[in-house]
């Protein structure tokens, strides 16, 4: 199907995308939705993009605006995007905040699906017609969550494809909430308690998804507080009235702390998802700042690519 600005495509991600050498991956096939755009909007510079959405690792499918919505944008402005259906933890219910014993597709499904399909941008690159070498990796929340821990493999292990660029949105970056700043603790004073992120709600979302407290501190699946060195260039945009603004700014200081160079920002007048809501102004806004980022490191990027 197609748009005015965008051909829209179902496309299979195969699982042989992750390598021989990934002892123990969960391998399936990957459902993924590629945005074309068209020939007047490709231009010099135009990026792959693969994109995740957010959910609490337990819902979110591809035609929820901060899937769908964002991809169009993205690809309206001149990229190629790979919006990634990744696997869901079965059994929970994120709003009363309840979850299944025996719940299916824990980490590393997600990650290993987000994985696949980073390789088959890079595999695709040429027939798609950009740069392989500059694609950039990005999320929303959970999803943010996803393309964090995947940059930061990418990032250890050299034999895959590895993102340029990260772009994390409101991400849940740490497996514990590190404590509100005062000016987030007043941003979300007002809240209604269906909007907070309690420590207690987070904790309770994250260990779901691993489901092995043991695995709480695995550096890929929760990469806040890890040793963040050779991750890429990273834009992170946080809502303004968010308890998980802070795991977004706290990852922001430890990806400065490793040298890694890092915009960190909120939108104002926002609350958690808020790419989620594109009749709001506040979506448009930050796919701005999102697209201006991008833009802004093409000339680095390239150059990279030539040393």
């Amino acid at each position: 199907m197609s748009t005015d600005l965008t051909t829209v495509e179902d496309v299979t991600v195969p699982a042989s995308g992750l390598t021989e050498l990934d002892a123990g991956a969960q391998r399936v096939d990957v459902p993924a939705r590629l945005y074309r755009p068209s020939s007047a909007d490709a231009r010099a510079g135009s990026r792959g993009i693969v994109w995740v959405h957010g959910g609490g690792f337990v819902w979110g499918d591809l035609d929820m605006p901060e899937a769908d919505w964002v991809a169009r944008r993205l690809s309206a402005a001149g990229h190629t995007v790979l919006s990634v259906d990744y696997r869901l933890v079965t059994g929970g219910d994120i709003d009363r905040r309840v979850f299944a014993d025996d719940a299916q597709h824990r980490f590393p499904a997600a990650h290993d699906d987000v994985r696949a399909a980073l390789s088959w941008m890079a595999a695709n690159a040429a027939r798609l017609g950009f740069d392989p070498n500059a694609i950039a990796l990005g999320g929303a929340s959970a999803g943010g969550n996803l393309a964090a821990g995947v940059a930061l493999r990418t990032a250890r292990d050299p034999r895959g494809a590895a993102p340029a660029r990260l772009v994390l949105a409101y991400p849940v970056a740490h497996a514990a909430l590190p404590e509100l700043d005062p000016a987030t603790a007043s941003a979300v004073q007002g809240l209604d308690e269906a909007q907070r992120f309690r420590p207690e709600a987070v904790a309770a979302m994250n260990l779901n998804y691993v489901g092995d407290e043991a695995l709480l501190t695995h550096p890929f699946a929760f990469p806040g507080g890890q040793d963040l060195t050779g991750m890429p260039p990273t834009l992170i945009v946080n809502s303004e009235a968010d308890d998980l603004r802070a795991t977004g700014e706290a990852f922001a200081r430890e990806l400065e702390a490793a040298g890694i160079d890092t915009t960190c920002t909120y939108e104002p007048g926002t609350t958690h998802g808020h790419l989620n809501r594109p009749e709001e102004p506040h979506a448009e806004r930050s796919l701005t700042t999102i697209l201006d980022w991008l833009a802004d490191g093409e000339h680095d990027d390239s150059r990279k690519d030539l040393s």
